[in-house]
């Protein structure tokens, strides 16, 4: 529910940082794209020591948000103008509206068909049923009566 809210929010504070930083010590216009992609490495090893190292859970289901392309966007926005002003105006509407659409190349993979015990199913579906997190209400009120199964 918070992931394309406060995703954005909080790896763009990051970037701004480093952005800045690298600006005005080295007019450097690479500061975002470098904290993107440190954030991303960071990132990768967490998802995979957490999710396959300790669960073993399909390591290409928890892919981390595609930040190099946001980064990419907010260095341009600031050497193509030069002023934080734009940068922050510009920069910051381009990443948000960046953060939903970077990840639709990663997510349609999972929007196959597939055929399962007579039922046609995208794959989404099919690992939504497999694998089901066990943060969600529905797991933990789950209540089966016979061949009913009702959250």
């Amino acid at each position: 529910r918070m992931w394309p809210t406060v995703a954005p929010i909080v790896a763009m504070c990051f970037a701004a940082a480093v952005q800045s930083f690298l600006w005005q010590k080295f007019r450097l216009p690479i500061g975002a794209t470098v904290a993107c992609l440190a954030l991303l490495v960071g990132e990768w090893i967490n998802r995979y020591n957490n999710f396959w190292g300790w669960t073993f859970f399909p390591i290409n289901l928890v892919f981390p948000s595609a930040l190099i392309p946001m980064g990419f966007w907010l260095d341009v926005v600031l050497m193509m103008s030069g002023s934080w002003l734009v940068t922050a105006l510009v920069g910051s509407m381009g990443w948000g509206l960046l953060f939903y659409p970077i990840n639709w190349p990663v997510l349609a993979q999972y929007h196959q068909s597939t055929e399962i015990d007579g039922v046609l199913l995208t794959l989404a579906d099919l690992i939504g049923f497999n694998y089901v997190r066990t943060g969600t209400p529905e797991y933990i009120r789950m209540v089966k009566r016979g061949t009913l199964r009702t959250f």
